[in-house]
């Protein structure tokens, strides 16, 4: 596990995003996983290992996983909540339920520019990158051009990454 590898789960970080990272680890690394970041028993990891081979859907595993972390450094509340968190936004592809609300300096601005203000991405360059990428969708559509215009009507919902939700209000 570590920055460079890009499978770091930090100690403390929010309770969903350590679900949401361990959810993201490859399916090779689940057992060493338990075996170094969990309090579960060896037998028990060696059952787990035995359910991957057999055929258990990853998944499952890495769930499993996900929770016995999130407890270890949060709660076992937490780790339920992050768990539905999960489920909702990544499984069923539904809205969170909290979103931050954000009101803007214009209610019509270039994406990137929004991007920058929002403090979603670190320079323009990555905001750039992560459009033409297919990471940005506004009110559920993908944006395609770096180039393009947000008028701000109502409550629009900004989505940047997998993780990234912004409510844009006027």
């Amino acid at each position: 596990m570590g920055k460079t590898t890009g499978n770091y789960i930090g100690i403390n970080e929010d309770p969903k995003d350590m679900y949401g990272k361990t959810m993201s680890i490859p399916d090779n690394l689940i057992v060493r996983y338990f075996e170094l970041t969990t309090n579960i028993s060896i037998d028990e990891i060696n059952e787990i290992n035995s359910k991957l081979l057999s055929g258990e859907n990853p998944r499952n595993l890495k769930m499993r996983l996900a929770r016995e972390i999130v407890t270890i450094y949060h709660s076992a509340a937490a780790a339920q909540e992050a768990e539905e968190h999960f489920i909702q936004v990544f499984s069923k592809k539904e809205l969170p339920d909290e979103i931050p609300e954000i009101k803007l300096s214009s209610a019509n601005m270039n994406i990137v520019d929004i991007m920058i203000e929002l403090k979603a991405c670190p320079s323009k360059g990555e905001a750039r990158r992560l459009i033409q990428g297919g990471a940005v969708k506004y009110n559920g559509e993908k944006i395609e051009d770096f180039m393009s215009t947000v008028t701000i009507a109502g409550d629009s919902i900004l989505q940047i990454g997998k993780r990234g939700f912004y409510k844009l209000v006027e």
